[in-house]
């Protein structure tokens, strides 16, 4: 059923829903929109409302190929919109459930124009800070890339912000996608756009390897990981390719590259990539081990019921056709971990720390130190049959008597 937004668009369709509203297809003095109507309880939020139009100048003034445009912000009665421009597409998230992972050619490709769009948006002081495939949108009717990647947009710039407001949050929480979090949101500090990098390489490790570097679990076992554990190693990738990841995924902000940077060096690489298929990467098992319930969860959107593997959700794009929301929740609210727990210390009663050096089950690491272990076993199983069948054949030469050995290997035996 349509509905008015403002005086200027007409919602018609759901495209959508997603934790912060609804996306709508709509129509405005120019043709078609896509409208992000949020939910009703932030838009009676004055003091989110004043910070919505304080943020219209900068969002409007986002302007670049690979950025999708905000046209307008309405604020009309119980009505706060985002009216933004529709691309005729899918979203990343969508082409990653159907393919599972991209060539990386292709994967390349993509990131290299959301750096571009990154860089962009950095430069006039915006921090997107919810980085991942559902806000990636991959426009069909564009001009085919390397690898045959179609060209991608970013969108949903400044949702993160608005959401975020002193007056709906407080120091000790985290907003954000765990999956994509840096280490530095999850101690607590203020977002920069180096998060953005390191959400930025966190996609391009799962476009190339089908599953993201820390993720897996409840989140507050995936926000320890982002602080304390190192990335596996993708095999089958230029060592040049794997260098720019590892650079932005490093812990430390600082150490990460610009966005025009990244984007720059991803396409220094992309010729090296030509002809590489998608690469054979084990995927992560669960881990039994993690616990029921999430120990860093205060509110907001939740990782599923207990006992119950949290369901895949598709993304929230403003694209015709979009299913709806996706289980990489945006915007869950989660407490800060103290410093013990990051460092590895409990968790709660739900789960005993993993000892120190542990790997975390269904890594590549883990998997390594498995086989080690069933090869030490195995060997010493065999020895000990051996040493068992020996000392039968003695017992029964012997009648099962006590005899002197008969040589002086024999006589070395305990």
């Amino acid at each position: 059923m349509a509905r008015n937004i403002g005086s200027r668009y007409t919602a018609h369709q759901i495209l959508g829903r997603g934790s912060a509203g609804t996306v709508w297809l709509g129509e405005g003095p120019e043709g078609p929109v896509a409208i992000k109507l949020l939910r009703e309880d932030l838009a009676s939020d004055q003091e989110l409302v004043g910070r919505f139009v304080q943020e219209r100048t900068a969002l409007l003034g986002l302007d670049h190929p690979h950025v999708v445009s905000v046209r307008d912000l309405v604020v009309d009665g119980n009505d706060l919109a985002l009216v933004m421009d529709l691309v005729r597409g899918t979203d990343l998230r969508t082409r990653l459930d159907r393919e599972r992972r991209l060539a990386p050619e292709a994967a390349v490709a993509i990131i290299a124009d959301v750096a571009d769009a990154l860089a962009v948006a950095h430069k006039a002081g915006v921090v997107h800070r919810d980085v991942k495939p559902e806000n990636i949108l991959l426009d069909m009717e564009g001009p085919l890339g390397p690898g045959g990647a179609h060209p991608a947009l970013l969108t949903d710039f400044g949702v993160a912000k608005l959401i975020d407001t002193p007056g709906r949050t407080k120091a000790t929480r985290i907003i954000g996608t765990p999956d994509y979090l840096a280490p530095e949101i999850v101690e607590g500090l203020p977002p920069r756009a180096a998060v953005d990098i390191y959400a930025l390489a966190t996609v391009l490790y799962e476009l190339l390897a089908g599953f993201t570097p820390f993720g897996g679990g409840h989140p507050g076992a995936v926000l320890r990981r982002h602080v304390t554990e190192t990335v596996v190693p993708l095999p089958g990738i230029p060592e040049e390719l794997w260098q720019l990841i590892v650079q932005c995924l490093a812990k430390a902000p600082a150490s990460r590259l610009r966005a025009s940077e990244l984007g720059s060096r991803l396409r220094d690489v992309l010729p090296m990539l030509k002809g590489i298929p998608p690469l054979d990467v084990d995927e992560p098992d669960a881990d039994p081990a993690e616990p029921e319930e999430d120990p860093y969860a205060t509110g907001g959107a939740s990782a599923g019921a207990a006992g119950e593997a949290a369901p895949r959700r598709a993304a929230v794009p403003l694209v015709p056709g979009a299913s709806t929301d996706s289980n990489r929740d945006t915007h869950t609210s989660m407490r800060v971990p103290g410093p013990d727990e990051l460092s590895g210390g409990p968790l709660g009663t739900a789960r005993a720390p993993r000892p120190t050096g542990a790997r975390r089950p269904g890594s590549a690491r883990h998997k390594a130190d498995a086989v080690r272990k069933r090869r030490i076993v195995l060997g010493v199983t065999a020895a000990v049959i051996a040493g068992a069948l020996g000392v039968g054949g003695y017992v029964a030469a012997s009648g099962g008597e006590d005899a002197p050995p008969q040589d002086s290997k024999q006589s070395q035996q305990p």
